[in-house]
């Protein structure tokens, strides 16, 4: 349900833009998120955003990477900018419901960001 796009590869210093459509209905109270695995590592929040756009961010990104969402798309985006070698990750996006019955947790299948000179 959920298509995330935009990864590849980059030197240090560069940016990218990942963004992940649902294509499917979702809940419109919900938080949208980014995920990131590296190699031998376990997954770990990127950055959040909740319906009403407050945003959270691993201290790791903080100043360099922007979460944004389009309600009316059912679309995230993360803007990276400044990006190291240790932000080289497959990148996951996450969409969870917030309500009380069924709520439902959709997972994009990643795209892989490398950043590497």
């Amino acid at each position: 349900q959920l298509q995330a796009c935009g990864g590849g590869s980059v030197q240090p210093g560069g940016s990218l833009r990942l963004s992940c459509a649902s294509s499917g209905t979702v809940f419109s109270y919900n938080v949208m998120g980014w995920y990131r695995q590296a190699a031998g590592k376990q997954r770990e929040l990127v950055a959040s955003i909740t319906s009403s756009g407050t945003t959270n961010y691993a201290d790791s990104v903080k100043g360099r990477f922007t979460i944004s969402r389009d309600n009316a798309k059912n679309t995230v985006y993360l803007q990276m900018t400044s990006l190291k070698p240790e932000d080289t990750a497959v990148y996951y996006c996450k969409i969870e419901e917030i309500r009380i019955q069924a709520p439902q947790t959709y997972w994009g299948k990643g795209t892989l960001v490398t950043v590497s000179s």
